[in-house]
């Protein structure tokens, strides 16, 4: 199996301040450090770094070069990545000093993407192998129409969710990987188990991984349910820590792991992602996670 990730690649400004700017408040920040993110980027880091050999496409500007060393350097395969006259796309990120971030996206390139760029990127993968998507580009519902016509594996990060979401056909992704929000704007429930019997309901086929922050991660597929507990480590930047978990959680089944140890992996680098600053630089090795001695709070 062959792993094509389509996805955004960012240039983050990350802002360290006291706490989230409120609505009509100035404040003054602490530090400003320029990282590479997106979550296509990340979650491409996250799954080479669990060992797992990925192809990216995208798109970057002129000024995208630091990213593409960046992927390259972590052994992801940037032969599909094309370079075009917008601008890269950026995030402006606010890292509180308790750790929290909100963040402000500019698309830029990642949402000029056309219709023969993506063939021409397809044509090259097939049955037995899987896609990687998420909601920083556009066209994921070409994408996902024409990679379920050459009968690959589709799995699904809806983030950020919006009503571009709405026109996929959602009943032709065979993994889905959300968190609570994204879960309840799928469904309309907000409590975990409503969500998960109404996305078993609505895509009976489809493995579903469904983040529950402080309270861990629920995997379902039909009647199996598994949870898993957090790690309890000191928060720095949870900017990557969900794209740190889908890299580690695809990349360990891709790896031969069975899903309780795919969920306990992943979990581990999400929690040492967290304790880290940045994006993609925060987001551990296969073997940094193997050594991790850390203790799950169930």
């Amino acid at each position: 199996m062959r792993v094509l990730n389509f996805g955004s690649l960012n240039i983050d400004y990350t802002y360290s301040l006291d706490h989230i700017v409120a609505p009509g408040e100035t404040i003054t920040s602490q530090h400003l450090e320029v990282f590479p993110g997106g979550k296509g980027l990340n979650q491409s880091v996250a799954l080479a770094r669990a060992g797992v050999p990925v192809c990216h496409a995208g798109q970057v500007g002129e000024d995208g070069g630091m990213l593409l060393q960046v992927c390259q350097e972590s052994g992801v395969d940037t032969s599909r990545i094309r370079t075009v006259e917008t601008r890269t796309g950026n995030a402006i990120i606010q890292v509180s000093a308790k750790g929290q971030n909100s963040i402000v996206l500019y698309p830029g390139a990642n949402r000029e993407q056309t219709q023969e760029y993506i063939d021409q990127v397809l044509e090259e993968f097939g049955p037995g192998d899987l896609v990687l998507l998420q909601n920083e580009i556009n066209l994921v519902d070409y994408i996902i129409q024409r990679a379920s016509q050459r009968g690959m594996t589709i799995a699904l990060n809806p983030s950020p969710f919006d009503e571009r979401m709405l026109a996929c056909d959602l009943g032709l992704v065979d993994l889905f990987l959300l968190n609570e929000v994204e879960g309840a704007q799928i469904t309309g429930h907000q409590n975990p188990e409503e969500i998960l019997e109404e996305m078993k309901t609505r895509f009976p086929k489809a493995q579903v991984v469904l983040t529950l922050g402080k309270a861990g991660v629920c995997y379902q597929r039909g009647e199996i349910r598994l949870r898993h507990g957090i790690y309890q480590v000191p928060v720095v930047d949870t900017t990557a820590a969900g794209d740190t978990f889908t890299g580690f959680f695809l990349g360990s089944l891709l790896r031969g792991q069975p899903v309780e140890e795919a969920l306990r992996l992943a979990s581990v680098a999400s929690s040492l992602a967290v304790s880290r600053k940045g994006a993609s630089s925060s987001i551990p090795t296969w073997e940094e996670v193997q050594r991790a001695d850390l203790t799950c709070q169930s």
